[in-house]
């Protein structure tokens, strides 16, 4: 028999929130990871408001909320802040109950100073991977270092001389810079003064960040992150950075990367710090590597894992929206960078778990 085609409104809904997310979606085991995370940052949490007052979002559900905003690819908050309207699955994931109002955009605005005043980007993902570490997910002596051009939120024509004066001719002006020599030295972005003019081999130059990974061996997880300003030594400055922080052991280190890393100075540098340069060598001219490191096996091992870390870059441009940034200034990119690893982490986090379960 054919159904009724009129649609009744009801005005009642008996089916809880949690209900209409099927068991097996990959939230449920992504939120399972971000839950204890965020309650272990609560104390954080508590010292970044005030006692008294109208009380606030809870900072629990915007960072949920940025979350949802990386792993869906929403471009925006005012976007985001539509889907969270109607959206069942991202009301479930953040934590608004079905009559919840949705939050404005300027929210995300206002409260973006607060996080980032707290480091909570950096908490957050340190709690992400000391989660990894606990089930025995990461190997702690072998890594992989690379970095990659992010591009600016600013074009050419703010690219302007440092000495010139203000034009006065509104947003778009008229600029003709062809034939111009132009250069970090002497030009700088009024847009975002941050920003470096750089470009890849075989590309055209933009105004970027330079935007560096630490992953660990094991299972590509990212375990530090750093951003710096697009300059040409800025990739071995990041990598000695980040292994720095990593916690002492007396066990020896390696360090996987590509061919940009062979230079003297940056192998010497690691090996000062009993670390093993197993960068891939540049045969362009006469490489730093020499038949004590690439006569073991370990060095090719690192070298087809090192590859690993462009899938991290891979995924923060094609679905974490770091193809084109959407903030400026150095600390507010290194946040966001740092928050996006974070949210590859947890996915791969994810499907590790998995793999665990049906072994």
């Amino acid at each position: 028999m054919r159904g009724d085609r009129r649609e009744e409104e009801q005005l009642f809904s008996y089916v809880p929130l949690e209900d209409r997310v099927p068991a097996n979606h990959p939230l449920r085991s992504i939120r399972a990871f971000v839950d204890p995370i965020l309650h272990e940052l609560s104390p954080v949490f508590d010292t970044m408001y005030a006692r008294t007052g109208r009380p606030s979002i809870p900072p629990e559900q915007l960072l949920r909320a940025l979350l949802i905003q990386v792993l869906y690819s929403v471009r925006s908050e005012r976007m985001l802040c539509e889907q969270l309207e109607y959206n069942l699955l991202f009301r479930w994931f953040v934590g608004l109950g079905m009559d919840n109002r949705v939050w404005v955009p300027t929210v995300f605005t206002k409260n973006r100073d607060r996080l980032l005043k707290g480091d909570v980007a950096n908490r957050f993902f340190a709690a992400v991977v000391a989660e990894a570490e606990r089930r025995r997910w990461l190997s702690e002596e072998h890594f992989t270092v690379d970095g990659t051009l992010l591009e600016a939120w600013a074009s050419h024509k703010s690219f302007r001389p440092k000495n010139e004066p203000p034009s006065g001719g509104g947003r778009n002006t008229e600029v003709d810079f062809r034939g111009e020599k132009r250069s970090n030295e002497t030009h700088a972005s009024t847009t975002d003064p941050d920003a470096r003019l750089a470009r890849k081999k075989g590309k055209a130059s933009s105004l970027s960040y330079l935007g560096n990974s630490l992953m660990d061996n094991r299972h590509g997880l990212i375990v530090d992150t750093q951003v710096l300003h697009a300059t040409g030594t800025g990739e071995c400055e990041a990598a000695l950075l980040m292994m720095d922080r990593l916690p002492a052991t007396t066990r020896r280190r390696t360090l996987g990367g590509d061919r940009g890393y062979d230079t003297r100075a940056f192998v010497e540098a690691l090996r000062d710090r009993n670390i093993t340069p197993h960068v891939a060598q540049n045969t362009s001219r006469r490489s730093a590597i020499d038949g004590r490191t690439t006569r073991h096996a370990g060095y090719a091992a690192s070298q087809r894992k090192r590859k690993l870390v462009e899938q991290g870059f891979g995924w923060k441009k094609m679905y974490g929206l770091m193809d084109k940034l959407r903030h400026r200034g150095l600390h507010t990119v290194n946040w966001i960078y740092t928050f996006t690893a974070a949210a590859y982490n947890l996915i791969r986090m994810r499907s590790l778990l998995v793999g665990e379960v049906s072994a």
